[in-house]
């Protein structure tokens, strides 16, 4: 057979189910080998879209979205895409054409050395220079995306290559399983915890990765200790458990952060470094952090682990709360009551534009529990990260890592082809919107419903919130935009203006229902923005 269809079905015996991209002259030969595959080519209208797509596919199922890309421009245009899947840890195998290997050493049209391109925003990075390598080389790229902390990997596969010839076949799959925990670890965790006086625990996406959260759950009930999560593991704990404080990192007095300020001992169970940084939950360097995970821990002057507790998660939880004493302690429930009040203050608010309080309060009522929110990223983010109550893990997706603009859009078609099944809304600001909008054309084309929720101010919103912070004035974030509503229609889709509070939630449900692409446009005050700060105290720099 020729080496692209080797290629592929070392993909299928991968369980790719689909690839997000657009052909190209270099990977025509992957291109026709996938028209006798089971593997799903889904035609993007741009490489980001299509890295977008595999990155939160990845992150919904656990297994590597895959996207494909030609050479020069095409890989290029992946970039963004891929580093945000490496950093959110969603694990993504992108694949790049390549010209023939009888250019590659000198200037030559479009050529670029892609494999050192992608090095430094990936796990692993290569080229495949011989068909015999083809098998180890896509057996090697799916494992190591899928082994924590999962992330991205790279394949360049020049055309010359994928036209010779082979006889071969794939490898079997088996992936890394993370080891049982240290039994003298989880001893020393049960006795540190047992003798502290105002314990919490910081629980990040590693625990949604590890399939963790009911452990976590009856972890945190059990020993009565209250959990904060980060952007990234909303949903990870319900937030109707008892032990719910909701989502840390928003503001520097936030109200989980008032936790961690009176906290003795602080149980980091699955948490991304990369995602919150420990200076502005621990600044004071002299807490007592357990580091609960699959991996060992980052090196960080205020993340100094007095004991790291290493290996599958699950197990963890269950054999530390199995032989520790239960916290008595009850402070915290005053600031889950706080929080819980912000949230139901304006839930019957009908001032226009609408409050992001509001917009949330709507759409959270309008959708079932296990529905898929995908946020993009900018002020809105920040309001849903906080206020959007979630039950379950994976419920609502929000980028915190990379945190790139124009997600939601792609993410939310990979998300329903993922799980059809499912309602899904992309939450986007307008400016975030427009970034990847092109996209809408490939939802059409493919009959995928999902609504698309845009706060509208017309401005950078979040940038807009800083510069107001601290300087008091902004600079350069205005900017216009089209009619949403014709925008929609022209792609054939359904295009809603949000004209009054009220008309938010019935418009909401009834996009729900629909069986195609429906925008609203909703106006948003984001004066309420500065309300919070005030309350609050300062953005923190993380997001």
């Amino acid at each position: 057979m020729k080496a692209a269809e080797l290629f592929v079905r070392s993909l299928e015996n991968e369980d790719v189910e689909f690839i997000f991209g657009i052909p190209g002259e270099e990977n025509l030969d992957v291109m026709d080998a996938l028209l006798d595959s089971k593997i799903k080519f889904i035609t993007t209208r741009h490489e980001q879209g299509a890295a977008f797509m595999a990155d939160v596919y990845g992150r919904l199922t656990g297994r590597a979205g895959v996207c494909l890309a030609t050479l020069g421009p095409g890989a290029t245009n992946l970039i963004t895409g891929v580093a945000d899947a490496n950093m959110d840890h969603a694990p993504l195998v992108a694949i790049a054409g390549q010209a023939s290997t009888s250019r590659l050493h000198k200037e030559s049209h479009q050529v670029l050395d892609l494999e050192a391109m992608f090095l430094p925003i990936t796990k692993y990075s290569t080229r495949i220079l011989s068909p015999d390598v083809i098998t180890e080389i896509v057996r090697k790229a799916f494992k190591v995306a899928q082994t924590e902390k999962t992330g991205a990997c790279f394949i360049e596969f020049p055309e010359n290559i994928a036209e010779m010839d082979v006889d071969d076949v794939p490898l079997r799959v088996k992936n890394a399983l993370p080891p049982e925990p240290a039994s003298e670890q989880v001893q020393r965790a049960a006795e540190l915890i047992s003798n502290a006086k105002n314990p919490i625990i910081l629980a990040g996406n590693g625990v949604v990765r590890s399939q963790a959260s009911q452990a976590l759950a009856d972890f945190a009930l059990k020993l009565g200790i209250p959990v904060a999560n980060t952007f990234m593991a909303k949903g990870v704990i319900p937030f109707k458990h008892p032990s719910a404080l909701g989502s840390v990192g928003l503001q520097s007095g936030d109200y989980a952060n008032c936790g961690f300020a009176n906290a003795d001992v602080i149980i980091c169970i699955g948490y991304d470094m990369v995602e919150y940084h420990p200076y502005l939950w621990h600044p004071s360097r002299d807490r007592t952090i357990i580091h609960i995970d699959s991996t060992h821990a980052e090196v960080d002057a205020y993340y100094s682990v007095a004991l790291g507790v290493i290996g599958n998660i699950n197990l963890s939880l269950d054999r530390i709360s199995a032989i520790s004493t239960p916290n008595k302690d009850t402070t915290m429930r005053t600031l889950r009551d706080s929080l819980i009040t912000e949230m139901n203050q304006h839930r019957d608010d009908t001032e226009f534009p609408v409050k992001p309080q509001k917009i949330i309060w709507d759409l959270r009522t309008a959708m079932a529990l296990k529905d898929i929110v995908i946020c993009d990223v900018g002020a809105h983010k920040m309001w849903m990260s906080r206020m959007f109550r979630c039950e379950h893990p994976n419920t609502c997706i929000i980028s915190n890592g990379f945190a790139s603009m124009g997600i939601a859009v792609p993410g939310a078609i990979a998300a329903k082809l993922a799980y059809p099944e499912r309602k899904v809304v992309a939450v986007t600001g307008d400016a975030g919107f427009l970034m990847n909008s092109q996209e809408i054309e490939t939802a059409m084309r493919l009959n995928i419903a999902i609504v698309i929720l845009i706060w509208n101010d017309a401005s950078y919103g979040l940038i807009e919130w800083k510069q107001q912070n601290q300087f008091g004035r902004t600079s350069n974030v205005k900017f216009t935009n089209p009619d949403f509503v014709q925008y929609a229609q022209s792609f054939g889709a359904v295009g809603v203006k949000i004209e009054s509070t009220e008309q938010l939630m019935p418009e909401l449900k009834s996009a729900l229902a629909r069986d195609t692409v429906t925008i609203i446009d909703c106006p948003v005050d984001y004066r309420e923005n500065l309300k919070l700060t005030a309350t609050l105290g300062q953005l923190t720099s993380a997001n």
